[in-house]
């Protein structure tokens, strides 16, 4: 049974409303990681803090330890044994919002409906996943992402609101928490990226 780590629909029932959309992005992710793709994450306000978050928890040991391998510890024999002992295993994921000097220069020089579709144009690679977090679903450059996420043949997952949106028309899937009221949306939102992390780190990690 996808998501026993996180305990996820024990601890917050009402998520049982979106468990195949949930259980859908896990195995899209799963797949880019098996793959070596990484993740890019996109958001405004409040969503953007929560993107930066969730690639916080993939990019180092969350529940777990996740120490290097004994291969990847002898790479530092001759240099340094110590390093090896510190450094943790991760995911590949990236926060599209904390790009501050690329991201203004974009803005001001081009377009700032495309600065999440600039990013994913140059940093995107086969098997990447690209994820928008907008509780309306409708926020446009994040939809504009999802069309250069499409053109570059990767797979998207949004993480929205109750309402169908935009995100809708352009999404493998869509996350929808059952909340509509901004803060209530993004109060569920947190649970669920944690959901996925823990999944994802028990999955590719424990021993």
């Amino acid at each position: 049974m996808s998501f026993k780590h996180s305990e996820l629909f024990e601890r917050h029932p009402k998520l049982e409303s979106c468990k195949d959309q949930l259980e859908k992005a896990l195995e899209i992710l799963k797949d880019c990681y098996t793959k070596s793709g990484k993740l890019l994450v996109m958001g405004n306000g409040g969503s953007s803090a929560d993107a930066e978050h969730l690639c916080g928890e993939l990019t180092k040991g969350f529940l777990l330890k996740r120490p290097l391998s004994e291969s990847d510890k002898k790479k530092f024999s001759s240099i340094d044994p110590s390093i090896a002992d510190k450094l943790q295993m991760g995911l590949p994921a990236l926060s599209l919002g904390v790009a501050h000097s690329g991201n203004s220069a974009f803005l001001n020089d081009v377009d700032p409906m495309l600065v999440y579709g600039q990013q994913i144009w140059v940093q995107g690679n086969t098997n990447d996943v690209v994820m928008g977090i907008s509780t309306s679903g409708n926020s446009k450059n994040v939809i504009e992402g999802y069309k250069v996420a499409k053109a570059k043949g990767l797979k998207t997952i949004g993480l929205t609101g109750a309402k169908d949106s935009l995100s809708n028309e352009w999404c493998d899937v869509v996350i929808q928490v059952p909340e509509e009221e901004t803060f209530k949306a993004q109060e569920l939102h947190l649970p669920v990226y944690h959901a996925l992390c823990i999944e994802l780190e028990f999955h590719f990690f424990q021993s």
